[in-house]
């Protein structure tokens, strides 16, 4: 039998906080994101219509589950997670055909698709708490596998990231998610800059 919800609900707290303890940078945050902040999130995209989602700093699975309620049977899920410990338990515990799971650094996403563009990515990943080379390196990667009416989602604690999503991508709209702790920025991304200028 699976763990009652508030079971489950604690373990991921408590697998979160033990991650955020040793990596402090790379977690961003003490606590998951509130379903509410989730479901605010996704609603920026149509993951229902989604073919491919990539989700970057899947965590604790807080967005996974929620993409995969919205996905569709033949759609496909691929979450990245570079702390191995959360990224094993994951693993373990979502156990569905349309999601793979890889212990990896977002830098490296497109040699993870196999050529495949993305209709969705949704991020929470911590970029003010990266170096900016490494947050760059992030962004673009995501901007160049997102297919022509892609969408990347993310979800930061601070706006501080705003004006390098703006340099990244030609439309970058904001929503504010006040009743998560703590309160949440929540960008939807999309098209690039250098279609614009005539860059290939």
């Amino acid at each position: 039998m699976g763990r009652a919800p508030s079971d489950s609900a604690g373990g991921d707290r408590r697998r979160f906080l033990r991650s955020f303890l040793a990596s402090p940078r790379k977690v961003g945050a003490v606590l998951p994101t509130s379903r509410r902040t989730v479901r605010d999130t996704l609603d920026l995209a149509p993951v229902e219509q989604a073919r491919w989602v990539v989700e970057l700093g899947a965590g604790t699975g807080v967005y996974t589950r929620a993409i995969l309620e919205r996905m569709g049977s033949d759609a496909r899920v691929l979450a990245f997670e570079v702390d191995p410990d959360l990224s094993s338990a994951l693993a373990s515990e979502l156990r569905d055909p349309r999601l793979s799971v890889v212990n990896d650094s977002a830098v490296d996403v497109a040699r993870h698709l196999d050529g495949e563009t993305v209709d969705v990515i949704v991020s929470a990943v911590p970029f003010t708490s990266l170096q900016i080379p490494e947050r760059k390196q992030i962004l673009r990667a995501a901007r160049d596998v997102l297919g022509r009416d892609g969408i990347m989602l993310v979800l930061q604690y601070s706006p501080l990231i705003e004006r390098e999503l703006r340099q990244t991508f030609t439309n970058v709209r904001r929503r504010l998610s006040p009743l998560n702790v703590p309160p949440a920025f929540l960008y939807a991304c999309q098209g690039d800059p250098r279609s614009h200028a005539g860059e290939r």
